[in-house]
């Protein structure tokens, strides 16, 4: 009875681990910030792809100056690059999209 508790325990926790190691395309940054924006994370994602085509790696939302103040931040891989694309979370607009620099936010 002990053995079987040990095993089911130790799936248990195995299982927790692989689907925190899974952390879906939408993870990102600046959660508690979510409910000021009006566009949302898919929208601005889709908004940024268009404006730089690519892979994103990194999606962060951040209060920063220029527009609204509150933009969404997509780092964006295409060509041998990688992009920093913002997005205003109010309006929907492009507010930057440039290579990275050597050195990155």
């Amino acid at each position: 009875m002990k053995r079987i508790l040990i095993i089911s325990s130790l799936a248990l926790a195995l299982g927790a681990a692989a689907a925190h190691a899974a952390i879906p395309s939408a993870a990102y940054t600046g959660h508690e910030l979510a409910a000021q924006a009006k566009v949302g994370l898919e929208q601005a994602q889709a908004i940024a792809l268009k404006a730089r085509p690519g892979v994103v790696t990194d999606r962060e939302l951040e209060k920063e100056a220029g527009g609204s103040g509150l933009r969404w931040s997509f780092d964006i891989k295409g060509g041998g690059k990688t992009f920093e694309v913002g997005v205003d979370a109010k309006t929907g607009k492009i507010l930057e999209n440039k290579a990275e620099g050597p050195h990155p936010d």
